[in-house]
């Protein structure tokens, strides 16, 4: 089972990434912080020092169109934040 789904790249996450240290992953919702630890350590080769998580749930969503009201909702996620230690970076950007 793959844990990290994607690294969380918005300006939000840059800013604190800048200021603290910290980087976010969307994870698999049943990770845990074990796991998701292991994961980063494996995929990025840095030191996990504090791993916190999200459950955001899916937000219902309506539209208007010709064919009349279309109502449905987007996905749930799990949202991981993971504190590296000092001193060590994670580049997302070296495979581009």
């Amino acid at each position: 089972m793959d844990i990290l789904v994607r690294p969380l790249i918005t300006e939000k996450m840059t800013a604190i990434t800048d200021k603290s240290g910290r980087y976010g992953f969307i994870v698999t919702p049943q990770a845990t912080k074990e796991q998701i630890k292991a994961a980063v350590e494996k995929a990025y080769n840095v030191t996990v020092k504090e791993v916190n998580t999200i459950r955001y749930a899916g937000k219902a969503r309506t539209r208007y169109t010709k064919a009349g009201l279309i109502a449905g909702r987007t996905n749930a996620f799990k949202k991981a934040i993971v504190k590296i230690a000092d001193g060590q970076v994670i580049d997302f950007y070296n495979n581009i």
